[in-house]
């Protein structure tokens, strides 16, 4: 018999959000370990607001949401707020009910400078490692470490004369701009629409775009991300910013850093050594390699190059999945913000796993 198409509505419903989530949807897994982290950051919370006033909206809310944007690749704040009011999925994680009214979108813009100063991002990184299930699953001896460049939320029309010369563009929504025969460099020009993007390119051959550089420390024997770093893009910026990070590791004793051949300088491996570090440094086969039979006669050498190539699968899924392959963000405070959360974000896809390989 056919049934009649008729509206079904209800005045009560008597659901909660979470009976609508499949038992063994991946969220499942992920959600008590962001919601541990977070726990742990409680006291860094209390910090970030003022003892009395209005209630605000729960910072683990905000955090979550965000969290939700990163492994579902929506691509703004306006949509993450339409997919939550509509998705069950997504209000249960949160942590709102059926009927719980969806904060505006411009609750992230206020919210945004609390969580940069409070550096929340890097705190909740570090919070997720120090769970109790996830440090054994740390290597602290062998890490590697590499960059990548995240394309600015700039046009090249902004990169303009330092000194206020130049033609303007045409007038119009989109005018054209005619750079023929105009040497433009970081020297002379900076971005009107982001001044800390830099105009680089990492290899020969590919077109020079504004862009930022982030940084990853992974450890190598799961291939989690255990620091991030994000510099405006310069020729010394990797070799700098994994100095900067090898020295922020925890001191437990001699370690070994696995990287590519750009980091094969002499000034670089004279700096490791000194910090107690042994460089697996791809090398150089251009120029005198500044890594000899002292490192590369150990079978350990031969292992971190292979392992270290594991860190590009973390670019990969952070530029994809994570769409940072082009920023939302302006600035290198918050767009090294968000660089650390997506990393945060993708230890998080991979801890569930791990964690059941590990019973």
């Amino acid at each position: 018999m056919r049934g009649i198409d008729c509206p079904t509505a209800a005045m009560f419903s008597y659901l909660s959000p979470e009976t609508l989530v499949p038992p063994n949807h991946p969220l499942r897994a992920i959600r008590p370990l962001v919601n541990a982290a977070l726990e742990r950051l409680s006291g860094r919370f209390e910090q970030m607001y003022a003892p009395r006033g209005r209630n605000s909206i729960a910072p683990e809310k905000l955090l979550r949401a965000l969290l939700l944007q990163a492994l579902f690749s929506v691509r703004s704040e306006r949509q993450l707020m339409e997919q939550i009011t509509d998705n069950m999925m997504f209000r249960w994680f949160v942590g709102l009910s059926m009927d719980a009214p969806v904060w505006d979108v411009t609750v992230f813009t206020k919210n945004r400078d609390r969580l940069l100063a409070g550096d929340i991002a890097r705190g909740f990184l570090a919070a997720i490692l120090t769970d109790p299930q996830v440090k054994p699953l740390l290597s602290d001896e062998h890490f590697s470490v590499d960059g990548t460049l995240i394309e600015a939320w700039a046009s090249m029309k902004s990169f303009r004369p330092k000194n206020g010369s130049g033609e303007p563009p045409a007038p119009g929504r989109n005018g054209e701009v005619d750079f023929r025969g105009e040497p433009r460099g970081n020297e002379t020009h900076a971005s009107t629409t982001d001044p800390d993007a830099r105009l680089y390119k990492k290899a020969a051959g590919q077109a020079a775009k504004l862009c930022h550089m982030g940084h990853v420390l992974m450890e190598n024997r799961n291939g989690l991300v255990v620091d991030t770093s994000l510099t405006k893009a310069t020729g010394t910026a990797e070799r700098d910013a994994a100095i900067a990070m090898v020295e922020d590791l925890p001191d437990s004793g001699r370690i070994t850093l696995g990287s590519d051949k750009g980091y094969d300088t002499q000034d670089f491996v004279a700096e490791m050594r000194r910090l107690g570090v042994t460089p697996h440094v791809t090398q150089n086969k251009k120029r005198r390699s500044a890594i000899d039979g002292r490192t590369t006669r150990h079978a350990g050498y031969a292992a971190s190059l292979r392992i270290r190539k594991r860190i590009e699968e973390v670019f990969g899924w952070m530029k994809t999945v994570g769409v940072l392959r082009k920023t939302r963000h302006r600035g290198t405070e918050r767009v090294g913000w968000m660089f650390t959360f997506v990393a945060a974000a993708y230890n998080l896809v991979r801890l569930p796993k791990l964690l059941a390989g590990a019973v």
